[in-house]
């Protein structure tokens, strides 16, 4: 197997298990996973934003892999556009709107509430500069920009791998999220 193929089967793999926890744990409405009772305060409080922030940012893990895949780009250019246009608007853009409006609610207080703010801005302004790169055909500059909004999106991937490890390593949950924030 080439590193390519290893690295995007691996990438379509973590984004497919946050994505389908994701939509397991919040995308009903129903908050399903065990949490610190903080945050099933702040569920309780914003049920309609979590769970579409869930659904949205779970698009945006499931479209963005694909978008990357050259074969399936040159081969189908309309159905790359029609996912870029879901991922950024559907996935980008409701989620990180909802992921805005929710950060100053987020666990972990002034550490997190600009960390998560932030990055919903980041993931909303680098997918906006990617729509008007593409609609200039400035390709070069659509690409660069694609690549940082999906590692923007990533960013639900590496806060789920790095919970177990901050349990494994006996980090307290309260000291760990904020930091990861």
């Amino acid at each position: 197997m080439h590193a390519k193929s290893w690295r995007f089967g691996l990438t379509i793999f973590l984004c497919v298990g946050v994505a389908g926890y994701a939509l397991w744990a919040y995308g009903a409405g129903v908050q399903r996973v065990p949490v610190h009772p903080a945050m099933v305060a702040a569920f309780d409080e914003h049920r309609v934003l979590i769970t579409t922030h869930a659904v949205a940012a779970s698009l945006a893990l499931l479209l963005g892999p694909f978008q990357f895949r050259d074969g399936l780009r040159s081969r189908f250019p309309r159905a790359h556009r029609i996912s870029g246009y879901l991922y950024l608007s559907a996935g980008v853009g409701v989620g990180g709107v909802a992921g805005v409006l929710l950060a100053r609610h987020s666990f972990g207080g002034v550490v997190s509430h600009p960390g998560f703010g932030m990055l919903g801005c980041l993931w909303l302004f680098t997918g906006a500069i990617a729509v008007v790169a593409a609609r200039r055909r400035r390709i070069k500059d659509h690409r660069v920009w694609m690549i940082r909004n999906f590692a923007l999106s990533l960013a639900a991937v590496t806060l789920r791998l790095y919970l177990p490890a901050s349990a494994v390593a006996g980090v307290p949950f309260e000291d760990f999220y904020p930091a990861v924030a």
